[in-house]
């Protein structure tokens, strides 16, 4: 079973990061494979609406690392979406990102059907129920099953590693890791059966 986290935010390890990264650290508890990827330090072109995805299972434009991330999301069993709150909502990158991948999904059916998804925000105020919402409502449309937690997965802070003194954020988490790596065993043994 395999796991990949993508990291939606412009700063490399920062808050995002440490979230996505203490998720991680739970489902490696349970010997489930983790994979990360960050965003920063590239720009996700938005979708064209060319629609020439169709039968390819995968975007034709290769200007950018949508393609081989994508492709990862296409393999793995669970997905975790991580952004920081960007005028209360995700980054511009994790939008052109999910904008992407809902249409390539869109136009080959099943890609990510029945996968896990699930998402974290870090923020330093508002906006983060927006930030997991859009993240979700991703999810949603490509008919995964999202998982939660003791509370909304979110925490706290602005500055790098801030988000390490929200004890309760950072006990969402935890959970949260727990809980996926609890669901991915279900469907495991389901699908043995």
């Amino acid at each position: 079973m395999k796991v990949i986290g993508i990291n939606g935010s412009a700063r490399k390890d920062g808050n995002t990061a440490v979230l996505i990264k203490t998720v991680f650290a739970e489902l490696e508890k349970e010997s489930i494979e983790t994979e990360f990827i960050q965003l920063s330090g590239n720009v996700i072109e938005p979708c064209k609406a060319c629609w020439a995805c169709g039968g390819h299972a995968n975007c034709v434009h290769k200007k950018d690392i949508f393609r081989e991330v994508f492709e990862k999301m296409v393999s793995a069993n669970g997905i975790i979406l991580g952004s920081p709150v960007y005028a209360a909502s995700v980054s511009a990158n994790m939008q052109a990102f999910l904008e992407r991948a809902a249409v390539v999904s869109d136009m080959n059916k099943s890609l990510l059907k029945h996968k896990v998804g699930a998402s974290v925000a870090a923020a330093r105020r508002g906006g983060a129920l927006n930030t997991v919402d859009a993240m979700n409502h991703f999810f949603l449309l490509q008919d995964m099953f999202i998982v939660g937690s003791s509370y909304w997965n979110i925490a706290y802070g602005r500055l790098p590693n801030d988000v390490m003194n929200d004890a309760e954020g950072m006990e969402t988490m935890k959970n949260l890791g727990k809980n996926m790596a609890y669901l991915l065993k279900i469907m495991e043994r389901s699908n043995g059966e």
